[in-house]
C-alpha cells in the first residue's frame, strides 16, 4: 500500500492506494474521518486491516488545529463538545463535501461506491454528512461516537431510510458514554433506520474485536475490487 500526503482545494488528506494500484481497476473508496485532537495519520493504521487490495482510502485532516500538549498539534472538525455552535458543524461540513467531491472525480469513484466512517467527532461527521447522501454513501460507520441534536438531523434525512449503518460503543467509554451510542441507535429506529449496533467491554477506542465486526460488515456491503 502506498500512503500520499495530499492538499485539496479545502482540507490537507492522506490517501492511501492499494497494493498493486492502477487506474483501470474500478475500486471502492473507504474515507475515514478522526477524532477530535488526532489527525490524518490517525486511522490511516485500519486500511491494511480492512483490505490491502481491493479498495481506495481517503484520511481528511481536519481544519481546525488544537494544541494538545506543548508543542504537539492536534486537529478537529469543530471546537470541543460544549464550545462548538451550528456555524462551525455546518462550516465543517461544507469543507468535507467538497473533499468528497474532489476525490471522487480524481480518483473517478462513482456515487454509491463509497464508504464513509469517523471515530468519536469523526463519527459525528459521518452522520452529519452521509445521512443526508445515501446515494453517495453506501454505507456508514460511527465508532464512539455522538449523534448530532436531532434537531438538526431531522430535516436533512432522505425519504428512503436504508441506508447501512454501523454503530459501536464501548460499556466503559469515559469519554462519550455509552449512552451516546443508545441514544443514537434510539434515534435513527424511530426514524426508520435499522443500523446494525454492537456494544463492547472497552473504553473510548477501535479494539480488535470491533475490527472483527466492522471490516466483513464492510466487504459484504461494499466488496473490494479484485484487479
Amino acid at each position: 500500500m502506498q500512503a500520499k500526503r495530499c492538499q485539496g482545494s479545502t482540507l490537507a488528506y492522506l490517501m492511501v492506494e492499494p497494493d498493486g494500484y492502477t487506474a483501470e481497476v474500478d475500486y471502492p473508496l473507504v474515507v475515514l474521518l478522526h477524532g477530535f485532537g488526532a489527525s490524518m495519520d490517525d486511522l490511516a493504521g485500519l486500511c491494511p486491516a480492512i483490505d490491502r487490495g481491493g479498495y481506495l482510502y481517503a484520511c481528511p485532516n481536519g481544519p481546525l488545529p488544537f494544541a494538545i500538549a506543548p508543542g504537539v498539534t492536534g486537529y478537529g472538525w469543530t471546537p470541543p463538545r460544549g464550545q462548538a455552535a451550528a456555524e462551525d458543524a455546518g462550516r465543517a461540513k461544507d469543507l468535507l463535501d467538497a473533499f468528497f467531491q474532489e476525490v471522487m472525480e480524481l480518483y473517478n469513484v462513482p456515487p454509491g461506491r463509497v464508504l464513509l466512517g469517523g471515530f468519536s467527532q469523526g463519527g459525528g461527521m459521518t452522520y452529519r454528512c452521509g445521512l443526508p447522501r445515501p446515494e453517495t454513501f453506501r454505507g456508514l460507520a460511527a465508532l464512539s461516537s455522538v449523534m448530532p441534536e436531532p434537531a438538526e438531523l431531522r430535516p436533512t434525512l432522505p425519504g428512503p431510510r436504508t441506508q447501512a449503518i454501523f454503530i459501536s460503543h464501548g460499556t466503559s467509554d469515559d469519554i462519550l458514554p455509552v449512552e451516546e451510542g443508545r441514544k443514537a441507535l434510539e434515534f435513527l429506529q424511530a426514524e426508520g433506520y435499522a443500523p446494525d449496533y454492537r456494544e463492547y467491554p472497552m473504553r473510548h477506542e477501535i479494539n480488535a474485536a470491533v475490527m472483527g465486526d466492522l471490516v466483513p460488515w464492510i466487504r459484504d456491503l461494499l466488496p473490494p475490487a479484485t484487479p
